[in-house]
């Protein structure tokens, strides 16, 4: 499909699992080359092997602590994007939401890969050191429920991916009220495996640290255009802040692809771990479209087969 441009997206917190990556990892020299050398760094300057990390632990276990799985979702996003590119398959755009947005950026030639990955983890010390617990619930509503109905106050909206799925943020309190309001009313939720209350309010408190780590990282000009999903637009310079804004401002996919859509038909290939922004995509664009959708990592563990389907369509 030459027409189509191929649009890399990245997704953040909430999309880790254990064992994310491992089929890749055992058969993809790309993809474990990177995951080992990026591994070696965080070892340094977390104090944590995120490759044990994730294939270690038990499904039953939580993976949430964000010093873990914050470096974990970068490491395995660049990775993947290494070996698609290794592969033939490379981007023209680079679509990244909230946390992935640091991948995105270093695909795209803006930042270096070691210094988003002191950043990422820096961005995660900031959120333990200073934040409240919280956490962010999925609904699977049209947001007006958030805008007008009983949810009004009691969190705040985080994600807004398509008609019909939302996503709030909350304090660890009001999480439980959230959960009865929607159980009420028979609308179906699930709780993310998140430990603050990304894109709202609660998270403030991290912003000083934060942003003084990044004055002191050098960033580039991006070579590749950069979709914002904060501000649902194109980026040919990252502005001052950019790394701040992506997770204290709502994720605006919806509106994000409506505005891709306009400009012609794309080939939306999820680099994150989990699929989910392929699932999202699926339902943003029209029924017209031309456009497509990919996954390559799932918690289905067909990582291989999907990487061949993947292959197969441009060759």
């Amino acid at each position: 499909m030459p027409s189509h441009r191929t649009v890399f997206m990245f997704s953040g917190q909430g999309s880790q699992y254990f064992q994310m990556g491992r089929q890749l990892h055992d058969a993809h020299p790309v993809f474990r080359h990177w995951m080992t050398r990026l591994d070696v760094l965080a070892q340094r300057l977390a104090g944590v092997s995120v490759v044990n990390a994730m294939f270690a632990g038990k499904p039953a276990d939580p993976f949430d602590r964000t010093l873990h799985t914050h470096p974990a979702i970068f490491i395995v996003e660049y990775a993947l994007a290494q070996c698609l590119i290794s592969e033939g398959i490379e981007p023209d755009l680079t679509l990244g939401a909230s946390l992935g947005s640091f991948a995105a950026a270093v695909c795209a030639g803006s930042l270096a890969v070691e210094d988003a990955l002191a950043a990422v983890i820096e961005q995660a010390r900031s959120f333990e050191a200073s934040c409240e617990r919280g956490g962010m619930i999925a609904v699977l509503e049209d947001r007006a429920l958030h805008d007008d109905g009983p949810l009004t106050g009691l969190g705040e909206l985080a994600a807004d991916n398509f008609s019909g799925h939302f996503a709030l943020a909350a304090p660890q309190a009001r999480l439980p009220d959230i959960e009865a309001a929607l159980r009420v009313r028979e609308i179906s939720y699930q709780r993310l495996a998140v430990s603050f209350a990304y894109h709202s309010r609660w998270i403030e408190s991290a912003q000083p640290h934060f942003n003084a780590v990044m004055r002191s990282i050098p960033t580039r000009t991006p070579t590749l255009p950069v979709i914002c999903c904060a501000q649902a637009k194109q980026l040919d310079v990252l502005p001052d802040g950019f790394f701040w804004q992506v997770v204290r401002e709502p994720i605006r996919l919806r509106d994000t692809i409506t505005g891709l859509e306009r400009s012609g038909a794309s080939r939306f290939i999820d680099v994150g771990p989990s699929g989910s922004m392929a699932t999202f995509v699926k339902y943003a664009l029209p029924a017209s479209s031309a456009s497509t959708f990919h996954a390559v990592l799932t918690p289905y563990r067909r990582d291989l087969d999907n990487l061949a389907a993947l292959r197969s369509l441009t060759t």
